[in-house]
């Protein structure tokens, strides 16, 4: 049974830094595009970064410069490291897989039919 688990979420001052993990069982990440979504109370769920089954990457405008994603196959996890994190990045962080050989990828939700149960990171002083 395909399933994915985040963690690495909590409490951090404006301009921290956290690491989210996301952890791949029942199937490996090798033909996987992986992407990270977050959801604030009140708002709409919205995509953050993607990283392909290749190794393309694609940012929210909101997160550029601050946010980066990588994946580690052998370990079958993929990581955000959130850097200089400000208090509008406070929401659940959910990581989702859509399965796919590709070199690119799009923050599309509705291209990704597995998800996990999200993490919470909230920024406040």
């Amino acid at each position: 049974q395909l399933q994915l688990e985040e963690s690495g979420g909590g409490l951090v001052q404006p301009g921290g830094s956290l690491r989210l993990s996301c952890a791949a069982s029942g199937f490996t990440l090798d033909d996987y595009t992986i992407g990270w979504f977050r959801q604030a109370p009140g708002k709409e769920r919205e995509g953050v970064s993607c990283i392909s089954s290749r190794g393309g990457r694609t940012n929210a405008d909101s997160v550029k410069g601050r946010f980066t994603i990588s994946r580690v196959n052998a370990k079958n996890t993929v990581y955000l490291q959130m850097n200089n994190l400000k208090p509008e990045d406070t929401a659940v962080y959910y990581c989702a897989a859509q399965y796919g050989s590709n070199w690119s990828c799009s923050l599309m939700r509705r291209n990704f039919g597995s998800w996990g149960q999200g993490t919470q990171v909230l920024v406040s002083s």
